[in-house]
């Protein structure tokens, strides 16, 4: 298997790559709170119902990881005319990297599954959906969408729900797509007749899915090899990627040993999901060229990330190959940042935030860090660029690059966020976040503060750290000079 540093070059080629998502959209809700009691009615729990949440499910969470792992993906689904679509229609027209088309039947109702949670636990689900087949005009319309787009993507990635979408006619028409292109098909399949997806490059069942569909047992490695190869043999499908959840996953292929991986998760809060980013990243590696183990690899990182989180959430780039890495991610860009900091908030913990250039970090520096974290439960740290660091230092400036810097700041116990950003103020950060606590030195007045008063608008509060004597990045520069030309003399 490869070492992150390649699988690094993998990730980075997601960017050039371009996935058509086909299969059955649905809107998954989330409605979480405390238990306050227990029902005299029925002996159930009470929730006293505090934030309710709703994210895309389905294809259109497959779409989701795609783009959030850097490639693009084109989307074709089926939706009611109900208010679940016009909420999912509204999602995907906000979604960068994604372009949905979505065919509309009208009476029909939407995939919608609620999950509700109490007291951090799934209580129950449940579910919207119609049963009846797709009326014909609809297939033929989903047909349509399908080979408008099929000629400029790099695999195909088709998740079954079996809601009605993929239709026998449909997967003709992907297979012969394959077949003339040599590009992959990946296929997240469903219920007991994995022969519907004859010709498919990679299936990628759960444990629980074969067994379904060989009535093996699939208790471990070698029950799962046996019992996907035969499946692959009767139904000419390539190879398998079986997710076996707190057991990694397992590759089989025709032409190579099968290969075990284990899980990188390691406090799964909610796996809701997490079969869709492992058939998304391996869509995305398989459409860069790698190999299927390395794809493998990828998505069983990118799977640990998600279920890290609450809901069916999508992993990033950094924090893959942190996963992957064995290493906390705490050097990341805006839009995974405020996913952690929600998580961070959904636990009852607040927030402080302090930005800087930090170049030639000194005791002042850890002074602040210190009292900055010491302010709330969390600390984010916005870090100058390079480029910001020469508007603000002038030529020369910094001595140590950006990844340095972060890299010292990321090893500090105080700190639990980096977030590199190029502007010359942090503002944007600062509005973006909305911390709890900003922190400053005293070499500052309140009212100098960038962002203090936004800040205090919504009730936060400044915090002026006290400063260290005698220690600064621009004195020590200077004291390295002085000691430069005193040995030159």
């Amino acid at each position: 298997m490869s070492d992150p540093s390649d699988l690094s070059a993998i990730l980075n080629a997601f960017t050039g790559v371009r996935v058509l998502v086909v299969g059955d959209v649905m809107l998954d809700r989330f409605v979480t709170g405390g238990i306050e009691r227990i029902s005299p009615d029925d002996s159930n729990p009470v929730v006293r119902v505090e934030r309710e949440d709703a994210m895309a499910g389905g294809a259109a969470n497959v779409a989701c990881n795609i783009a959030s792992l850097g490639a693009r993906a084109d989307l074709i689904g089926v939706v009611g005319d109900d208010d679940a679509a016009s909420r999912l229609k509204a999602m995907m027209f906000d979604a960068i990297r994604v372009t949905a088309r979505f065919v509309t039947e009208s009476g029909r109702a939407t995939t919608e599954k609620i999950r509700v949670f109490g007291d951090g636990r799934q209580i129950v689900r449940t579910d919207r959906e119609s049963r009846t087949p797709l009326a014909e005009t609809t297939v033929r319309a989903t047909m349509s969408g399908l080979k408008s787009v099929v000629g400029d993507a790099d695999a195909v990635m088709v998740s079954d729900y079996a809601k009605g979408v993929v239709t026998a006619d449909l997967w003709a028409q992907v297979v012969d797509w394959a077949k003339a292109s040599g590009k992959p098909v990946i296929v997240d399949p469903k219920g007991a007749d994995f022969s519907a997806y004859r010709g498919a490059t990679v299936l990628t069942p759960n444990a629980r899915e074969l067994a379904m569909a060989t009535g093996a047992p699939v208790a471990t490695d070698t029950e799962v090899e046996t019992a996907a190869l035969d499946v692959m043999k009767s139904a000419s499908i390539g190879a398998m990627v079986v997710t076996r959840g707190r057991d990694g996953l397992s590759i089989i292929s025709g032409s190579n040993a099968a290969v075990h991986i284990g899980t990188l998760a390691r406090d799964a809060v909610d796996v809701s999901g997490a079969g869709d980013t492992v058939a998304a990243a391996l869509a995305c590696a398989l459409a860069s060229g790698a190999e299927l183990v390395d794809a493998a690899q990828l998505a069983n990182a990118a799977a640990g990330v998600v279920v890290s989180k609450v809901g069916t959430a999508t992993p990033h780039a950094s924090e893959v190959l942190a996963a992957l890495s064995g290493t906390d991610v705490k050097i990341t860009t805006l839009i995974p940042a405020l996913e952690r900091i929600q998580h961070w908030r959904d636990q009852g913990q607040s927030v402080a935030f302090t930005n800087g250039c930090f170049d030639l970090v000194h005791p002042g520096h850890v002074s602040l860090l210190n009292q900055a974290r010491a302010a709330a439960d969390r600390l984010v740290v916005g870090l100058n660029t390079d480029a910001s660091v020469r508007g603000l230092k002038g030529e020369g400036r910094p001595i140590q690059n950006e990844t340095a810097r972060a890299a010292v700041l990321a090893s500090m116990g105080a700190v639990d966020m980096v977030i590199p950003f190029a502007e010359e103020t942090p503002m944007g950060l600062i509005e973006s976040i909305r911390p709890d606590v900003l922190v400053k030195g005293a070499d500052y007045t309140v009212d100098q503060v960038v962002g203090g008063a936004f800040v205090e608008s919504y009730g936060g509060r400044i915090v002026l750290a006290e400063l260290a004597p005698g220690e600064s990045s621009t004195g020590l520069v200077s004291r390295i000079g002085d000691l430069n030309r005193q040995a030159g003399e």
